[in-house]
């Protein structure tokens, strides 16, 4: 019998029923209502036992950054929030534009054992937008890339777009696109608006990420190949997204737990820790962010998980780093926004934070709870609540929008390959090796 042979029991699905769940060395061998077995127990207490939650948009920082993250530390944050697969951004030192750094990334991940990490390609070398990364040895490296992004650097050269999206095609890619129009943008702070008009921050418009989710879908449709929009943030961009999806257009969407619950009066405060790229919008937009989850038309929630150290945050706003943390809330900040408010089920909630990201990214281990798949799975209660603590986080930075809220649905275990990572909301020191 191995660390990984367990019985969960007193568990309910999604759905409602009442399971009993049995993994044997790291799969799931049986679920039924009651299980006869002589497997030491996990007791559920009745709570809710979902599929491992999968995040597409994640800074782990690591290698050159690790005074903001690490792979470990952001393997841990990622269990306590219910996350068994995450997808490292490339925006590294160096920059992980090459089969070298994101095999470095990859073998991080598995000495951490805590969820798989699964490594971003830079598009451009050096993020620099100038002329393409090794894409095609980043796709056949060990750790085997197939999504590639500039996140947090827009590929604003339509000519450079069309040639990474014909080269990720040959893979079976996608490129993930941080729609931001440079020149619209330039010193930028919060969103341009009537705040922003108040304070005397310079706007960011929402044409600027508008123009160029627009410019993109049409790119990938001439090409024929799948584009990816990074953290979806207005109105105009989810009517563009459902149009592309209305003509066949291979595009999917993210929104940020953030974008969904908080909007940009907030900076009324000038507290930098509502500083994030792309900002906060209004409340229409949030309203229309919800909306078009809720229907599909954005296909999943992703955490653009971004730590920061504390000098880079605690400063003026003016001179302070973009950017929030959202491994640990994120599971919380949905339920919150979209069942809470009757918008969402949680059927649909797995089906938009493990099944939909685990597909476009190609995680085959990861985004289904079922008889003979790997034991990728957590336990959360959606009766209880918790607050959030920006000393007690377990990512190495503290950079949090929602501390001191009081949040639904803490997570209570996280199974990762059936190895039992997380207990009581605590790391249990195990990992899978």
């Amino acid at each position: 019998m191995s660390n990984s042979d367990f019985h969960l029991k007193n568990v309910v699905m999604s759905d409602g029923s009442s399971v009993e769940i049995e993994v044997r060395e790291h799969r799931i061998a049986r679920i039924g209502t009651t299980l006869e077995t002589d497997l030491p127990a996990v007791e559920g207490h009745g709570a809710m036992v979902l599929p491992g939650l999968v995040d597409l948009h994640t800074h782990l920082r690591e290698p050159g950054k690790e005074n903001s993250e690490t792979v470990l530390s952001g393997s841990q944050a990622a269990i306590k929030g219910g996350y068994t697969a995450l997808s490292a951004m490339a925006n590294t030192s160096p920059v992980a534009d090459t089969a070298g750094v994101v095999e470095q990334v990859a073998r991080l991940g598995k000495e951490a054992g805590l969820c798989d990490v699964f490594p971003i390609g830079a598009v451009t070398v050096g993020l620099k937008g100038e002329s393409l990364a090794e894409l095609s040895a980043m796709a056949q490296s060990a750790a085997r890339v197939r999504i590639f992004s500039d996140d947090g650097h827009c590929i604003s050269d339509p000519l450079l777009m069309r040639r990474a999206l014909e080269y990720v095609k040959a893979c079976g890619g996608v490129i993930a696109q941080h729609a931001q129009d440079p020149l619209l943008t330039v010193g930028s702070q919060m969103n341009e608006g009537i705040v922003s008009s108040r304070l005397g921050l310079k706007g960011w418009p929402t044409v600027a990420e508008e123009s160029i989710i627009a410019r993109d879908i049409l790119m990938a449709h001439y090409v024929q190949s799948r584009l990816h929009i990074c953290h979806l943030t207005t109105k105009g961009g989810v009517e563009l997204v459902r149009w592309a999806k209305s003509q066949g257009i291979a595009v999917t969407a993210e929104v940020t737990p953030h974008h969904l619950m908080l909007t940009d009066d907030l900076a009324e405060s000038y507290d930098p820790v509502y500083k994030v790229n792309p900002p906060l919008r209004t409340a229409a937009d949030v309203q229309a962010l919800r909306e078009g989850l809720a229907d599909g038309t954005i296909d999943i929630v992703a955490t653009d998980h971004a730590p920061h150290p504390a000098e880079d945050k605690d400063c003026e706003w003016s001179a302070a780093a973009f950017g929030m943390i959202g491994l640990e809330t994120a599971l919380s900040i949905v339920a919150k926004a979209m069942i809470e408010t009757g918008l969402m089920d949680w059927d649909t909630l797995v089906k938009r934070m493990s099944t939909m990201p685990a597909a476009i990214g190609g995680y085959e281990d990861h985004g289904t709870l079922a008889i003979g798949r790997t034991a990728n799975f957590m336990v959360v209660d959606p009766n209880a609540t918790w607050k959030v603590d920006r000393n007690h986080l377990f990512s190495r930075s503290s950079n949090t929008p929602f501390h001191d809220f009081t949040l639904p649905a803490p997570v209570i275990h996280t199974f990762f390959r059936g190895v039992h990572v997380l207990r009581d909301g605590q790391l249990t020191g195990l990992k899978y090796e």
